[in-house]
């Protein structure tokens, strides 16, 4: 069985004001065939873990770990990291103007694999995979999400992760933006891919309507960079109704704690 560890993860960003924290000491473990769900407030970090998990280079790890099955991610680039087997469906996909979906399936397809898939079994499985996701058959000749709407982006994101068969699959707010429909057509494809592949799934969302669709084995509480509290289910019906004010004055206190032991401890360091 694989799996994905987080250990005291740190990541900064560069801002015009300097170097920022963002994640402040995440600690994950994702066995494969979980599901795990993150939920938070906007500015929780929610998305930089995501991208600091894919190896984007504008989130910098500034220490701690990310390994799949003992092997260190953080030193990879992202498309090593996705031959290792981790993908990411982005919160905004990106238009790729002038790559057909079909050619950009299958160029990944290549890429991941070290062997272009047979045509007639792949052009079979790309069909049934864009029929499942009720995705009309002219999408695979048009450029990869130029003019497509967000629903149709987000169909795509899935029809990708069914077709590569990743490990594990971080999924970006793939909820936001969609109609019911949508939401249950998406929700039908991530369960889907877990059925065939046994993927893990980290879950990113603020609302607990996508997991009325895909049951999470795990929720976690995210709030300023890191994980709060964890539980079941049923701790994503108790967000919904009540709000993470709570934790969040929590933390408020924990970071102003930790602020303050910082200062003492530079005062008190002897000078060099």
């Amino acid at each position: 069985m694989s799996v994905l560890e987080i250990r005291d993860l740190h990541v900064s960003v560069e801002t015009e004001q300097g170097s920022k924290e963002i994640l402040r000491g995440v600690n994950l473990t994702i066995n494969q065939g979980e599901t795990h769900a993150i939920m938070g407030p906007n500015g929780s970090g929610k998305s930089t873990l995501a991208y600091a998990i894919a190896g984007h280079p504008k989130y910098r790890i500034t220490s701690g770990s990310i390994t799949l099955d003992g092997e260190e991610m953080t030193e990879l680039t992202v498309d090593a990291r996705a031959r290792a087997g981790l993908f990411l469906a982005m919160q905004y996909p990106v238009e790729i103007p002038g790559v057909t979906v079909t050619n950009f399936l299958r160029t990944a397809k290549t890429a991941i694999d070290g062997t272009a898939p047979p045509i007639r079994t792949w052009v079979k499985d790309v069909r049934n995979s864009m029929e499942a996701l009720r995705m009309d058959k002219t999408f695979a000749e048009r450029n990869v999400n130029e003019g497509f709407s967000g629903g149709e982006k987000k169909r795509n994101e899935i029809l990708q992760l069914e077709l590569l068969k990743p490990k594990f699959a971080v999924l970006d707010e793939t909820d936001s933006g969609l109609d019911v429909d949508a939401l249950k057509i998406v929700s039908e494809g991530v369960n889907r891919a877990k059925e065939n592949t046994d993927l893990g799934v980290l879950l990113i969302t603020h609302y607990n309507r996508i997991l009325k669709y895909i049951t999470p084995d795990f929720v976690h509480v995210f709030v300023a960079g890191r994980v709060v509290e964890s539980g079941g289910p049923e701790l994503a019906v108790q967000l919904e109704n009540e709000g993470y004010d709570v934790y969040v004055a929590a933390n408020a206190e924990a970071i102003a704690a930790d602020a303050a032991a910082a200062d003492a401890a530079s005062i008190s360091a002897p000078a060099l």
